[in-house]
Order: C-alpha cells, then sequence, then structure tokens
C-alpha cells in the first residue's frame, strides 16, 4: 500500500520545499503546477518515491478539478493506505489600493487562491467518498495552506488577503459538512508562519506610499525573523500528522 498526496504550488517557495520533504518509498505525490522542476524529479527516483506532474494552470480551476475527480476515480483505492489535498498555490498581485488593481490580476489571485482550492477540495472529497461508500478504510485530509493576512486586514494587498479569509472560511463550511458522515475528512486551514519566500520579496518592493505596511517587511528580514521554506514545509507538515489534526479547522503553527 501507498500514501497519496496532491500538492498545489509545488514549484517553489514552501511548495517546493514540502514536496522535497514528503517524497519517500511508499508514496505517491502528484504535483499540480505551471512548471515542474528536473531536481524534485531526480530526488523522487533516489528515494525510491513516485513523482507525478501535472502541468496546469489554476487560474482555469474548473477542467483541472475535472481532471482529478476522473484520475482519483480511476485508481485502486484498496492500494491506498491514506489521501492528502494540499492546496498550497497563491499568487500576490500587485501592491496597490484595490481601485488600481487591474480586472485581470484582481480575477486570477481570486481563482488560484480561493476558487481553485474551493474546486479541488470538493473534487477531492466528492471522488474519496466514493472510494469509503465501497468500505475504504483510510484517513482522508485536507491541509489548506492560509495566512495571517487572512484575519489581518492590510491595505494594498485586499486580493490577496480575501483569498486567504475565504480559504479560512470554506474550511469551517467543509469541516461541519464533513464530521456528519463516518469517515468524514478532516480539514484545517493552517497559517505557515512568516517564511521569506517570494511573496515576502515582492512585499518588500512595494512603494511606500502605497503600502502603508512596508517597513514591517522590511523589518521582518532585517531582524531575521523569517522561516525558511525548509523549516516552515518541516512545521506544516508536522501538524499535518498531529493526532488532532482537524479539531480546529483554522490553525497557525505559531500556535
Amino acid at each position: 500500500m501507498h500514501d497519496l498526496v496532491i500538492l498545489t504550488g509545488a514549484s517553489r517557495g514552501l511548495g517546493l520545499a514540502m514536496a522535497r520533504q514528503l517524497l519517500a518509498p511508499g508514496l505517491v505525490l502528484l504535483c499540480l503546477s505551471r512548471n515542474g522542476g528536473e531536481d524534485l524529479a531526480e530526488l523522487a527516483v533516489a528515494r525510491r518515491a513516485t513523482l507525478l506532474h501535472w502541468p496546469v494552470d489554476l487560474a482555469e480551476p474548473a477542467p483541472v478539478a475535472d481532471r482529478l475527480a476522473r484520475w482519483l476515480g480511476q485508481l485502486d483505492a484498496p492500494s491506498i493506505a491514506s489521501a492528502t489535498l494540499i492546496n498550497n498555490a497563491g499568487v500576490i498581485p500587485r501592491i496597490a489600493p484595490l481601485a488600481n488593481c487591474p480586472p485581470g490580476e484582481l480575477a486570477q489571485a481570486l481563482r488560484v487562491g480561493l476558487e481553485a482550492p474551493m474546486q479541488l477540495t470538493a473534487a477531492f472529497l466528492h471522488a474519496t467518498r466514493t472510494w469509503v461508500d465501497s468500505g475504504w478504510q483510510g484517513p482522508r485530509k485536507v491541509l489548506n495552506i492560509s495566512s495571517g493576512l487572512g484575519r489581518r486586514p492590510m491595505a494594498a494587498q485586499a486580493p490577496y488577503c480575501a483569498a486567504k479569509a475565504g480559504m479560512d472560511h470554506f474550511t469551517r463550511c467543509c469541516a461541519l459538512e464533513e464530521v456528519q458522515y463516518p469517515q468524514g475528512a478532516r480539514l484545517v486551514s493552517l497559517a505557515p508562519g512568516v517564511v521569506d519566500t517570494d511573496m515576502q520579496e515582492h512585499l518588500r518592493t512595494g512603494d511606500p506610499g502605497a503600502f502603508p505596511d512596508l517597513q514591517r517587511f522590511l523589518d521582518l528580514k532585517d531582524r531575521g525573523l523569517l522561516s525558511s521554506p525548509d523549516e516552515a514545509a518541516s512545521q506544516v507538515l508536522g501538524w499535518l500528522h498531529r493526532p488532532d489534526f482537524g479539531q480546529e479547522p483554522v490553525a497557525d503553527v505559531r500556535q
């Protein structure tokens, strides 16, 4: 038997770090991202893990979710020990007031950051529910990578903050739904702390006149308060394996 993990946004930053740490013998890792990494493929071979990559655009999530549902429906469920979906992909639009955010960038941020996780979660829950109805006994988990900015407003990043707030709340809703079923899936929307990724670098380049929080992000870097992607990935995956995973559907690794 093998464990199955589906991970979005695995081409860089926290997602890439999680993918590296997940790869192990007996694991099947399906990565959904526009770009794949040769280094990751080589690591999978070295560790005798199975790595699959679908080059997809999560700004058009419906066909990706449909493909995932069909793929899950074709798997041999009895050979799978556990199934996990990690929604990690996100988009930071330009740093500007909402009034100055181009419609295309606004739409992309919400599609990748909120609609895609909802579409993929729906597909995952529906497909794996049929496994359970057929007698499958394994655990099902959904881990949504959220952000403190989904719980704390920030000027000049309304699309990103709104997407993460929506992620938190749809996770709560799905958790209430799944608890009604025998062997319901467990879901958590988890803030990973402040991680030194491309997003942080992007925020540090903001225009001080349009981004009142700029100095805060500069200070986090200068004071060495950012976690590395590897450190954050270890904390996030450790949370995934906690025995009480899902007891609180919205959480923070710093709790």
